[in-house]
């Protein structure tokens, strides 16, 4: 009799087992996709800016409505780094991903439309 209780013991662990794989297995699919959709809308938005010439006048004004408190009004840093040269240490690939996605705490992350990082963009390569 105890063949057949462990073989029944055996038999419902499997199921478990089994049961628990799948719904991992279903949970990394819906992960992997979510970082898939999010990725190519990132790169979509990257995209999109980098294809625009932004304007260093209105880049300069998100900059002093947005920035300031963080870089200093010439942008030579207080609690955030010194943003001359900035162009040069990143791309503007990086630079888009860190102010659109506040990479390094203490920086928040910026909605922002791919006009006003254009404009922005274009005021950080003012500063070189």
């Amino acid at each position: 009799m105890s063949t057949s209780s462990s073989s029944a013991a055996e038999r419902d662990f499997k199921k478990e087992f089994f049961k628990m794989f799948f719904i991992v297995f279903v949970l990394l699919i819906l992960c992997f996709s979510i970082f898939f959709i999010n990725y190519n809308e990132n790169n979509k938005y990257i995209i999109k800016t980098l294809e625009l010439n932004g304007s260093t006048e209105k880049g300069d004004a998100l900059f002093k409505i947005n920035c300031v408190g963080c870089h200093g009004i010439t942008a030579r840093g207080l609690v955030g780094p010194d943003l001359h040269s900035v162009t040069q240490r990143l791309s503007d690939k990086e630079i888009i991903k860190q102010v659109t996605g506040g990479l390094t705490p203490p920086m928040p992350s910026f909605e922002i439309d791919p006009v006003n990082m254009s404009n922005l963009l274009k005021y950080l390569h003012s500063l070189e």
